[in-house]
């Protein structure tokens, strides 16, 4: 059997990877960003302002700094902020770059991967928001034929 080398390895795994399989490692990545906190700030970054129906709003990503993003993320721990950019930044999802000022500015802003996902998660949000009220009456009419 002749030994692959380690692209060929690489290109036979990303050809196998089916999230339908308890030990496929695209699992992980789907547990990530399904967490709350990853969408949310995949979704946040770049926003250049309220994203209500009827706002003016680009929706355009660009970078943030992390005073915006925990403005911008109502609830969101400092804790959990921070280990959620550092998860994303990680993946290679964000870039976190450190400019020596008086105090330090950091910002974080998507890779090119990162806004791959950046508009996909966006239209998950702008979903979510655009049928919040049928799902709610579902809900109701749901638990009143329970009861």
């Amino acid at each position: 059997m002749p030994t692959k080398t380690a692209a060929q390895q690489r290109a036979q795994a990303k050809r196998d990877y089916d999230a339908f399989l308890a030990n496929c490692p695209s699992r992980q990545l789907l547990d990530r960003i399904s967490d709350k906190w990853v969408a949310l700030v995949l979704a946040a970054l770049g926003s250049d302002g309220p994203d209500r129906p009827g706002d003016e709003c680009s929706g355009e990503p660009r970078a943030m700094r992390y005073s915006e993003l925990s403005r911008r993320l109502a609830g969101v721990s400092q804790k959990m902020l921070t280990q959620t950019l550092r998860s994303l930044e990680r993946d290679g999802l964000l870039t976190r770059t450190v400019t020596p000022t008086v105090p330090v500015t950091v910002t974080y802003e998507l890779t090119d991967l990162g806004l791959s996902l950046h508009h996909v998660i966006r239209g998950i949000k702008v979903w979510a928001e655009a049928h919040m009220d049928e799902v709610l009456a579902n809900r109701e009419d749901y638990d009143t034929r329970l009861a």
